[in-house]
């Protein structure tokens, strides 16, 4: 059984920064996709980013201001986030995947706010 617990969600300002950190525990293997996806109030929850192994896979809307990363001893997955926006205001969920077997997390909320 695979468990994970975020952390790392607020409250901040437009322009601002947050780390989100995703522990995982279980049977982890790098080789599945370990990531982050979000949903927004009344919209479709959506990729934010995911890595499998060494490879990174962004959704469009973060590129650039977003950054994953893996700490494959911790079994544990970051999702830095700068120049936040408004719109990046969600729920985000930490994600690992075995083949079709799609685990979550609880989610942790960021709310991009003035």
């Amino acid at each position: 059984q695979v468990q994970l617990v975020e952390s790392g969600g607020g409250l901040v300002q437009p322009g601002g920064s947050l780390r989100l950190s995703c522990a995982a525990s279980g049977r982890i293997f790098s080789i599945n996709p370990m990531g982050w996806y979000r949903q927004a109030p009344g919209k479709q929850r959506e990729l934010v980013a995911t890595m499998t192994g060494g490879m990174t896979n962004y959704g469009d809307s973060v590129k650039g201001r977003f950054t994953i990363s893996r700490d494959n001893a911790k079994n544990t997955v970051y999702l830095q986030m700068n120049s936040l926006k408004p719109e990046d205001t969600a729920v985000y969920y930490c994600n690992y995947r075995i083949v079709t077997i799609d685990y979550w997390g609880q989610g942790t909320q960021v709310t991009v706010s003035s």
